[in-house]
């Protein structure tokens, strides 16, 4: 059996592959243009799947009391990455976020709702040189004119 020969793009998150200690800032309340911010550390790993085309993180938060994860997925035909997110609090697939990566930068937007309104959600991930990657999380409750960044992760590689 011979493997197909994936595109570049099933390389997009070989940078983010291992385990991670995470320092979060995250505003306490959204969509009110607050400058209020809370901040606190997770741990989390990352493991590719079938070759590259997928992968998931895993998110503990043991001060707060959560987890989550992400499972990322490359649609071949498309070279397009969809995003999706589990909560521990309720075990839900959320809705996808879509997008690539274009000069080191992963743009990865799609509809969501916060609490009940209805928002536009961006995820966007930069690869440093110095392998301290950052994600960061931002709404738009206005169809995309205007954003407010909500929540910021650092990732420093643990050595274990």
């Amino acid at each position: 059996m011979t493997l197909p020969t994936l595109p570049a793009e099933a390389q997009d998150f070989d940078f983010f592959i291992g385990r991670w200690t995470v320092r979060h800032r995250r505003l306490r309340t959204r969509g009110i243009a607050a400058t209020d911010w809370d901040t606190f550390a997770s741990v989390a790993e990352c493991r590719p799947l079938l070759g590259g085309v997928a992968n998931v993180e895993e998110q503990v938060c043991a001060d707060r009391g959560w987890r989550g994860a992400a499972v990322r997925c490359l649609d071949l035909a498309r070279r397009e990455w969809s995003i999706y997110w589990i909560s521990d609090a309720d075990g839900r697939l959320q809705p996808p976020v879509r997008g690539r990566f274009e000069d080191g930068v992963g743009v990865f937007e799609g509809p969501d709702v916060d609490g009940d309104r209805p928002i536009l959600a961006r995820y966007t991930w930069t690869r440093p040189a110095d392998d301290a990657p950052q994600w960061s999380q931002a709404f738009s409750y206005d169809g995309g004119a205007t954003w407010e960044m909500n929540w910021i992760m650092d990732f420093t590689r643990r050595p274990d």
